[in-house]
């Protein structure tokens, strides 16, 4: 009795291992031709944003250096493409505030302020991405972040009726970090898989905010 219990929770053991990888496997399958390089980004037309994706930051308000790259990338293909930026990051306390870290460290480049949108309530990927849908109402977009995670966003973005394109910010320099991220990042894919078939709504809304106008609306939330 002892032995046919072991087998069997063996056997859902190796079952969930599977599930894990196939489902991981399938989003970064699906995703993986939606990576494009800066040059492609040229030929695709009627961007409405190029979504940056927020993430942490460091005591005292600077980004941290995985931010930094995301920022310096969603920088040059603004200067390359035009367009809105669209930065969305956790703003949920008031001691810690991703959104306008990136704000001030992409105006500090000279770019139009109008241009410039803040997503104060990207708590996760997938609120990041259901808010430029259905707060800003971006249908077509270029997401900036690294590329273990694009695979992920593009996917989200795919799920909810976005067109979205990726174009992948420089990984940092430290391999065991990165080796990190991908592996933790195996099972927020799947965590996503399952989100994006029941598509709940993103738990912060609140009223439209129109891309296509003036991002100064979206300051000093």
């Amino acid at each position: 009795m002892i032995f046919r219990m072991k087998k069997k929770l063996f056997f859902i053991f190796i079952f969930l291992i599977i599930l894990v990888f196939f489902l991981n496997g399938a989003i970064v399958g699906t995703s993986r031709n939606r990576i494009i390089t800066i040059d492609e980004s040229k030929e695709i037309n009627d961007i409405d944003a190029i979504l940056v994706l927020g993430c942490k930051v460091n005591p005292g308000g600077s980004p941290s250096m995985m931010l930094d790259k995301r920022l310096e990338k969603g920088i040059e293909v603004y200067n390359t493409i035009g367009g809105k930026l669209l930065l969305s990051g956790d703003h949920g306390q008031q001691e810690y505030d991703e959104v306008n870290t990136m704000k001030e460290y992409v105006l500090s480049s000279n770019i139009n302020i109008d241009d410039v949108f803040l997503d104060h309530a990207g708590f996760s990927t997938y609120d990041s991405i259901y808010r430029a849908k259905y707060v800003f109402g971006v249908k077509k977009m270029i997401i900036v972040t690294q590329k273990y995670h694009l695979f992920r966003a593009l996917y989200i973005a795919k799920s909810l009726g976005i067109e979205a394109y990726g174009i992948p910010a420089d990984n940092i320099p430290y391999n065991f970090i990165n080796i990190k991220n991908e592996i933790r990042e195996v099972m927020a894919r799947d965590k996503d898989f399952f989100k994006t078939i029941i598509k709940p709504q993103s738990k912060y809304l609140g009223e439209k905010i129109d891309i296509k106008g003036s991002g100064r609306l979206t300051f000093d939330k």
